[in-house]
């Protein structure tokens, strides 16, 4: 085959850290967006962004020749410097960790209402409740004991 060819839709969860609720109104919006322009520069493409006080959850799709860890490194890297250096919030740092779900083509729509909607989901459900619901519902091996740390 001459050429390659992908559509490799990827859902994102990270917190801050220590989960501090550090990503209030002032912030969010702009955060969102600057993280949305380091997927494209990156040459990926931003379908879905949002963001609770502790919590940030994207939908994206990246080339095929970028790893996620590697993508995850540096829209982590260049964000906090961002919030750091433009926002002088310098007690904004992220989790050392993050996950991340593959999801079908057909399940697109769906994730993207489910990251729209995290005010009200997250009016039932605690991140610590959801994170572990997406580990399980995936199955994510992970251990109590370090998960939060």
């Amino acid at each position: 085959m001459a050429h390659t060819y992908a559509n490799l839709l990827t859902h994102v969860i990270f917190s801050t850290k220590n989960r501090e609720p550090l990503i209030l109104a002032p912030l969010r919006d702009d955060l969102l967006a600057y993280v949305g322009g380091i997927v494209r520069e990156l040459g990926g493409s931003l379908h879905a962004a949002g963001a609770r006080p502790d919590h940030v959850h994207f939908l994206w799709s990246m080339p095929a020749t970028l790893a996620t860890a590697d993508v995850l490194r540096v829209v982590k890297t260049n964000s906090s410097r961002w919030v750091h250096r433009l926002r002088r919030i310098t007690a904004f740092d992220w989790q050392t960790g993050y996950a991340a779900f593959s999801v079908s083509h057909s399940q697109e729509p769906a994730v993207v209402r489910y990251i729209a909607n995290q005010e009200q989901h997250h009016r039932r459900v605690t991140f610590q409740e959801e994170f572990v619901a997406f580990l399980k519902a995936h199955g994510v091996t992970y251990d109590d004991r370090y998960i939060w740390s």
